[in-house]
C-alpha cells in the first residue's frame, strides 16, 4: 500500500513561483496527455487527437454538464484544460499524480495572463487551440488532492496572474498531438 503524500506547505509552494515564472514564453513542450473517459477515470496517453467537435478524442468533455453554458451542456469554450507542468510538478510531487488535476494537457509553457490572454492561438503537433475567456479555477477536489495551501496559492493574486490552475481552450484546428511535441504561440 502506498503511503499518503503530505501536501506541500504554502511557503514552499510560494518559493517555487520563480521556477514557474521562468517557463518558456514562445516555445515549450507538451509533457503529458490525459483522457478522462468517465467520471473520476484517467488515462495517460502518449498520443492524442484533438478534434474541433469532441475536443480530445476519448475524453468525456462533451458529456460533462456545465452551469456556465446556456443549455447546461458541455461549454464549447471549455473543451480542453491546459496546465503548466511546473506548477503541477510542485503541487503533485510525483508525476504519476499529475492526472489527478483533471486537466487534459500539461505543458512546459508560460500560461500567464500576460503571455496567453484569451484569443491566443496555441499550436501543438498538427492541432491549434485557442485560449478562451473562461476561468479555470480550483475546487474542493483540487484542494483534497493537492492541499488547501495549493488551492490558496492558485487563487492568490500571483496565482491568478500566472494562471496557475491553467487555462480553458477550444480546438480551432483538428490534429494529432504526442508527448514531447512543441507548444508555441501561433498566428
Amino acid at each position: 500500500m502506498q503511503a499518503e503524500i503530505e501536501h506541500v506547505a504554502f511557503a514552499d509552494l510560494e518559493a517555487g513561483l520563480n521556477v514557474i515564472r521562468n517557463s518558456p514564453k514562445e516555445q515549450g513542450v507538451l509533457e503529458m496527455i490525459v483522457r478522462r473517459p468517465g467520471e473520476g477515470a484517467r488515462e495517460v496517453a502518449e498520443t492524442g487527437e484533438l478534434d474541433q467537435v469532441v475536443g480530445l478524442v476519448g475524453d468525456n468533455w462533451q458529456d460533462r454538464p456545465s452551469s456556465r453554458s446556456a443549455d447546461g451542456k458541455a461549454h464549447p469554450d471549455m473543451q480542453i484544460n491546459i496546465m503548466n507542468s511546473r506548477i503541477i510538478a510542485l503541487v503533485a510531487q510525483e508525476k504519476d499524480r499529475w492526472q489527478l488535476a483533471g486537466d487534459q494537457l500539461f505543458v512546459d509553457f508560460d500560461l500567464s495572463v500576460e503571455n496567453v490572454p484569451p484569443g491566443t492561438k496555441i499550436a501543438i503537433g498538427s492541432a491549434v487551440l485557442e485560449a478562451t475567456d473562461q476561468p479555470h479555477t480550483g475546487c474542493m477536489k483540487f484542494s483534497g488532492r493537492f492541499g488547501v495551501d495549493a488551492l490558496k496559492l492558485i487563487n492568490s493574486p500571483a496565482g491568478k496572474e500566472l494562471q496557475l490552475r491553467g487555462i480553458c481552450a477550444k480546438v480551432v484546428q483538428s490534429g494529432q498531438i504526442k508527448t514531447g511535441d512543441t507548444v508555441k504561440k501561433s498566428l
